[in-house]
């Protein structure tokens, strides 16, 4: 096919997650038989689901198009936008593409998921372009909370897409590499087609502050604090675990890393030469039982009240090898994240109770955010001054209000769409549609399970973990259908049985009256219907008597 003919057809974008919700970016980018997926990310689990461990996007649309799959495109080493190549890689061993950090973050990800060998990884300088089929693509280097983020100019036949990334306007970052505006403007003045930009931080007014800004917040606790010193924070965030590395060389502490997110990735910034930090300072868990209080410093994970953390088995005094004492200081360095406030706080509470003190956000500027603030992303816009936009990353408010503020500097209401995860934005000389492209969802990882436990499992267990469960077991005899053993009510999480034993006994004597009828009607009954009917009766029994809906589940044994 010519390139007259190849730039008539269609170029597709596709999310398939990040819209609408925050967490699991995923998005594709189609043109004839290429598919470039760029970010493959999860979402940590919200309250109401139950058990499970990680969310991951739906693969469907990549399944049905497999081969024109070609490669993954990552903007930065946050888990919302690597945490879920595994399970793709698993599926898809297609070429990854990233900037160096990411990529060694990458890399441990797949080590540790046994799949480094299914894959090819290429390093990703900013300002270089390369090609992956008909699309040619430059990393543009970005500010955000972990160091090496790209947002991505991706040229296509159809025009160029500016997908934003994460970023941030941060005119005195840690490590000095500012976003590259003027590699932004290039491309505006060449003109682009559309632009995907981060909505997260839409509804904050201004700009977002400087990491440098919590500077003089850190130097001042670590002035004032005669004991140790424990830091919170996300182990990515590795300009906070610089600032903090540096005042711990400035009042003489020595260092302990805890958590194994937070080991592995200082490790790795270390050898890239991402983190300025002496070995020297580095203690080891003897060098910390001998350590004066003053001389401590501990950087852990846990800022968010995770289960496993380390910060929060040392809370509640079961970490086999570290404990809270008297006299030490908390610094909760991250944003609370919505929902998981009444975590948080119960490890508050938990560490006054050991005798620390602690400092998180509430109290004490400790922590800035890593996305933009609306004058900055009024900057994006201005900068690139796209012919369409389409904001991303971030929940259904957030992409309305970006929307609006896009038309506030200038963009065509007609030109701003608002998608949803599995919408397609096709582009077609000049001209742009949206449509209802692919089926997505969400994927709930179980331990080993990927996908096994659904929206009618979850629900069950919400069912199981409000009302409780009844178990009924009878064994009967199948030609004269006489009782043989039972019937054994057993309530688990529904009440007491010594407390209400006439509850139950109530329950066995139903189940009785329910035999009768069964035994009545012969052959006209058989045993599914029987066990249909003895929950249908106890559902109204335990609804009348006591107006709780426990989950009644019934095994009738014919022998």
């Amino acid at each position: 096919m010519n390139s007259t003919d190849t730039s008539r057809l269609p170029l597709k974008v596709v999310p398939l997650g990040g819209l609408g919700e925050i967490g699991l970016n995923m998005m594709v980018v189609e043109y004839g038989d290429t598919i470039l997926v760029v970010d493959a990310g999860l979402m940590f689990p919200e309250e109401d689901m139950l058990g499970i461990d990680i969310v991951i996007p739906d693969f469907t649309y990549l399944r049905e198009n497999r081969d024109k799959v070609k490669a993954l495109v990552i903007t930065h080493g946050h888990e919302d936008h690597i945490g879920a190549i595994p399970f793709l890689i698993r599926e898809f061993p297609i070429p990854i593409y990233a900037t160096r950090l990411t990529l060694a973050l990458v890399e441990e990800k797949l080590r540790e998921h046994k799949l480094l060998e299914r894959t090819v990884l290429h390093t990703v300088q900013p300002r270089h372009p390369f090609r992956i089929g008909p699309f040619e693509i430059e990393g543009i280097r970005v500010c955000h909370s972990i160091p090496d983020g790209v947002g991505l100019a991706i040229r296509t036949p159809q025009g160029v897409l500016i997908h934003s990334g994460d970023f941030k306007l941060d005119q005195t970052p840690i490590d000095g590499r500012r976003l590259d505006l003027a590699r932004f403007g290039h491309y505006g003045e060449q003109g682009v087609l559309a632009l995907f930009s981060d909505s997260t931080n839409v509804e904050r007014e201004g700009y977002t502050l400087s990491e440098r800004d919590i500077g003089q917040t850190f130097r001042q606790i670590f002035r004032e604090c005669s004991g140790r010193i424990i830091v919170a924070v996300f182990a990515s965030n590795l300009h906070r675990i610089q600032q903090v590395l540096h005042l711990a060389r400035e009042f003489d502490r020595k260092v302990f890393f805890s958590g194994k997110s937070m080991v592995t990735n200082v490790r790795i910034a270390r050898e890239l030469g991402y983190l300025d930090f002496d070995p020297d300072s580095e203690a080891t868990l003897a060098e910390l039982q001998r350590l004066e209080d003053h001389r401590v410093l501990m950087l852990t994970t846990g800022s968010q009240g995770e289960p496993m953390s380390a910060l929060t088995r040392m809370a509640f005094n079961v970490h086999r090898k570290l404990s809270i004492k008297e006299g030490d200081t908390i610094i909760l360095s991250s944003k609370f994240i919505p929902g998981n406030e009444r975590a948080i706080q119960n490890i508050i509470n938990h560490l006054y109770r050991q005798g620390a003190e602690v400092i998180h956000e509430q109290v004490k500027d400790i922590h800035v955010s890593g996305h933009a603030y609306r004058e900055e992303l009024k900057m994006m816009l201005n900068v690139v001054r796209p012919t369409y936009f389409v904001p991303i990353h971030g929940e259904y408010r957030h992409l309305v209000k970006h929307k609006k503020l896009a038309q506030q500097v200038g963009l065509s209401p007609q030109n701003c769409f608002i998608l949803e995860n599995g919408d397609s934005i096709t582009f077609l000389n000049g001209r742009a549609i949206v449509e209802k492209q692919a089926e997505t969802g969400r994927v709930f990882v179980d331990g080993k399970g990927v996908g096994d436990v659904c929206d009618l499992v979850l629900r069950d267990r919400r069912h199981l973990s409000e009302d409780g469960m009844v178990l009924v077991t009878l064994v009967i005899n199948k030609e004269h259908r006489e009782v043989l053993n039972g019937p054994d009510v057993v309530s688990r999480g529904f009440i007491l049985e010594e407390t209400k034993p006439e509850i139950l006994d109530g329950a066995k004597c139903l189940i009785l009256d329910v035999l009768e009828r069964y035994q009545a009607e012969g052959e006209m009954m058989d045993c599914g219907d029987f066990q249909l009917e003895i929950r249908r009766e106890l559902k109204r029994f335990f609804q009348k008597v006591l107006e709780r809906r426990p989950f009644i589940y019934p095994i009738v044994v014919e022998i």
